[in-house]
């Protein structure tokens, strides 16, 4: 910088004077600096993805968590091209297999180099079991419901709500029973014969109207008190017309709305399922029962009906006749929505379908007692 001539102030001019000039540069205080900054954000990015996938481990499902590891093992072949794995065991994607180092199929190697059998994808016998349980307890809750509406249709019906003394629901092991019990008073059939009552037929139609609402199959039977026809066992008995009243009571479900293909069975059994033990002559001895079978008891009949028709008619075929001093009682045992029996009239002809009729050999004694002329 040149030096300043002053003039007239006095002062010499000096070149040989040295100049200074002092530049002052503003520094602030730095830091250690911020390697560890790239450090720590390294770390808290490895502890998020670490957490990540615990998270999403404990949210797949054991398929999807299989899936992922195929995935991982995939040969390289089969990830290009998209063939098949060479792999022995079943795979859920293409090209996957089992390390060929284990033992044996099915099984996985673990960290610590040991093997574990893998999950069977089969449903267990518990899982079965459970299943079946849930099915039996949404058809008991059925079958309740259906109990509900027959209680509340008889309420609602100013004619049919002076009988329903004389109806009975109930839950039995084989399903809903509904039974319609006779009284001295008020009598569900004609004088021995089949035919139905006024009330009683508004009753059958009502309860056909129903029984549409569930899907299962159902049992018609016919009871009768034990007092005996004057021929016997050898013409037109107690088992005949039970057996009649049965498939009337059928023909009027059906008339009410049922569908016919619901019956399974109808079935005549006299005097041998006394609702009164004690007083085998009691009116309430004769009533009819109309069984909502459950699944297992419908399975049951079907499964078992085949092989218990073959045998009855070998027995029957072989024998020809039944050992002395033994009863033989006719038996209904045919499958199917209608059962029919002799002297039927000539009016109701058309609505039946011809029986199997088989005879059962019991080793109950004859009746020994004093027939009476006619069948309450």
């Amino acid at each position: 910088m040149a030096a300043r001539d002053y003039k007239g102030t006095g002062m010499s001019n000096d070149k040989d004077r040295p100049i200074f000039i002092k530049r002052v540069m503003s520094r602030r205080k730095s830091h250690h600096g911020g390697a560890w900054k790239l450090a720590y954000a390294d770390f808290m990015t490895a502890m998020m993805a670490f957490f990540l996938l615990m998270w999403l481990l404990s949210s797949v499902s054991p398929v999807q968590r299989r899936g992922i590891a195929e995935y991982f093992n995939m040969p390289l072949k089969a990830a290009i091209m998209g063939g098949q794995g060479t792999g022995m065991d079943s795979s859920i994607l293409q090209g996957g297999g089992r390390d060929i180092s284990s033992p044996e199929p099915g099984t996985t190697r673990m960290s610590d180099g040991t093997y574990s059998k893998r999950m069977s994808m089969r449903p267990s016998e518990q899982d079965l079991k459970d299943a079946t349980t849930e099915l039996e307890r949404r058809e008991q809750a059925r079958l309740h419901d259906l109990q509900i509406k027959l209680m509340a249709a008889i309420e609602a019906n100013p004619a049919l709500r002076q009988f329903k003394q004389q109806i009975r629901i109930d839950s039995t092991l084989t399903g809903l029973r509904i039974e319609i019990v006779d009284t001295q008073k008020r009598p569900m059939f004609a004088l021995s014969n089949e035919n139905v009552q006024p009330y009683m037929r508004d009753i059958l139609r009502e309860i056909g109207r129903t029984l549409n609402d569930v899907p299962n199959r159902i049992v018609v039977q016919g009871h009768t008190d034990a007092v005996q026809y004057a021929g016997g066992e050898k013409g037109y008995s107690n088992w005949e017309l039970s057996a009649d009243r049965a498939n009337a009571s059928r023909r009027e479900l059906i008339s009410g709305g049922m569908d016919e293909a619901k019956v399974l069975r109808v079935i005549g059994l006299a005097s041998t399922q006394n609702l009164n033990k004690k007083d085998a002559m009691d009116p309430e001895n004769r009533r009819i029962s109309i069984i909502v079978l459950n699944r297992k008891s419908e399975l049951a009949m079907t499964h078992d009906d085949a092989a218990a028709t073959t045998l009855l008619d070998n027995a029957a075929n072989a024998s020809g006749s039944a050992p002395p001093g033994v009863a033989t009682k006719p038996l209904i045992d045919k499958l199917g929505p209608a059962a029919t029996t002799p002297r039927r009239p000539s009016h109701q002809a058309a609505l039946d379908t011809p029986i199997e009729r088989v005879t059962i050999a019991t080793a109950t004694p004859p009746i020994s007692s004093a027939t009476t002329a006619q069948q309450q």
